[in-house]
């Protein structure tokens, strides 16, 4: 593989020339450039990777988090002084899983931790973080690590495994479950102050359970909420067998209509739409290893892009963005400029919808999902650990009317 020395002399001299001239050759903050063109042939005696999930593609040994970019379009996202820093973390426990969501009202961000897989008795736990806490313990620290209060919800049963969440809808939080043992998957809504009352919207497709919901999204410009359903409850050990095929479907929380969307996928996952609601973007996480642990590097690892039929919400016109070179693609979100965030297995990786590799939020590990917390916030999960990105994007609406 590449030196560090002259990977990062390519990458600077390129940024230099290219970005921002000759009288002002230095990257952003945490940041390094890799140019495409430096490791298109790498040689016949060079190193290669073997795995997507056991090595990440880091060519300039350039220590975690970094920003490492591929294209000068990632500076717009990052602006003049991006920061990347450490703001939860516990080694010995994934808390950071999934299903953020951003609370403007009070300040906080609210996700999800990881199931015990196997253990169909320990459902998963539903956290918040105030963000309010974390600006000030940035502030406090002189910008260096933190590691704030996280603070776990009391919820009922009825909220059982949390894989997705988005909103506010309604003012409330909306959550996909998986499902655990026999109690079905379902969609709630959870008020985000306490009590955080529930009410559940959908548990069934025409009298049968769902497999294991994964991800939710509201199309803002109809107010129609779309989310996945997957067998990675059966594949982990916390579900009985698929009863149906793995799929997407759109449910119109004000008249109960429920109809599948999309289907052909391997494992579909994360779902984001456009500002404008026209366009939409699926992950197809079919290579995760399942709970034997086999390898699936020839499944799909696949974010799609489609269309979305003005009249009947189906996605239509499916055609590939990316293929992702890192574990696989788990939760997406779109920014202002329509660029697509994923989390993958070395970090947040962002394309443009042409499909170019932008960059990446560079941290090392498997990042489930992401949220804004608001315009140049965004907040990666990245299992035992919570980071938060200073950027110049942001975020779009994901509030249903």
């Amino acid at each position: 593989m590449l030196g560090q020395r002259a990977s990062t002399a390519v990458a600077v001299a390129l940024v230099s020339n290219v970005v921002y001239g000759a009288a002002s050759p230095s990257l952003p903050p945490q940041s390094v450039f890799v140019d495409p063109l430096s490791f298109a042939v790498l040689g016949q005696n060079a190193t290669f990777r073997d795995s997507a999930f056991e090595s990440s593609f880091n060519p300039t040994s350039t220590p975690r988090p970094f920003f490492q970019i591929f294209n000068k379009g990632f500076l717009s996202i990052l602006g003049q002084d991006p920061s990347l820093h450490e703001i939860a973390s516990n080694p010995d426990f994934a808390f950071a899983f999934e299903a953020p969501v951003y609370v403007p009202d009070t300040d906080e961000i609210f996700f999800s931790g990881s199931p015990v897989i196997g253990n169909v008795s320990a459902n998963s736990q539903v956290n918040r973080v105030s963000m309010a806490e974390v600006e000030d313990g940035l502030k406090a620290s002189n910008g260096s690590t933190v590691n704030v209060t996280v603070t776990p919800l009391n919820l009922p049963d009825a909220v059982a495994v949390t894989n997705g969440a988005t909103g506010p809808f309604r003012g409330s939080l909306l959550l996909v479950g998986g499902g655990l043992g026999t109690r079905p998957p379902a969609i709630t809504l959870v008020n985000p102050r306490p009590p955080h009352n529930v009410t559940v919207l959908l548990d069934n497709f025409f009298g049968r359970q769902f497999n294991s919901l994964d991800d939710i999204k509201v199309r803002h410009t109809s107010g129609k909420i779309f989310f996945s359903d997957v067998e990675y409850g059966f594949a982990l050990g916390l579900r009985p067998a698929p009863l149906m095929p793995n799929q997407i479907y759109r449910f119109d929380p004000d008249t109960g209509v429920l109809r599948m969307v999309a289907d052909g996928f391997a494992r579909p996952n994360g779902i984001a739409f456009t500002d404008d609601g026209n366009t939409v973007y699926v992950s197809d996480s079919g290579a995760l290893p399942d709970l034997s642990g086999a390898i699936l590097q020839t499944q799909p690892a696949t974010i799609y892009a489609f269309d979305v039929d003005p009249v009947s919400e189906r996605f239509l016109n499916r055609r590939v963005l990316a293929y992702i070179d890192a574990g696989i693609p788990d939760g997406l979100q779109v920014d202002m400029d329509g660029n697509i965030y994923a989390g993958t297995g070395d970090g947040v990786q962002v394309w443009n919808p042409e499909g170019t590799l932008l960059g990446k939020f560079f941290v090392g590990t498997r990042t489930s999902n992401m949220v804004f917390a608001g315009s140049g916030r965004l907040v990666m999960l990245s299992q035992t650990k919570l980071f938060l990105a200073g950027i110049n994007a942001g975020n779009i609406n994901l509030e249903g009317r």
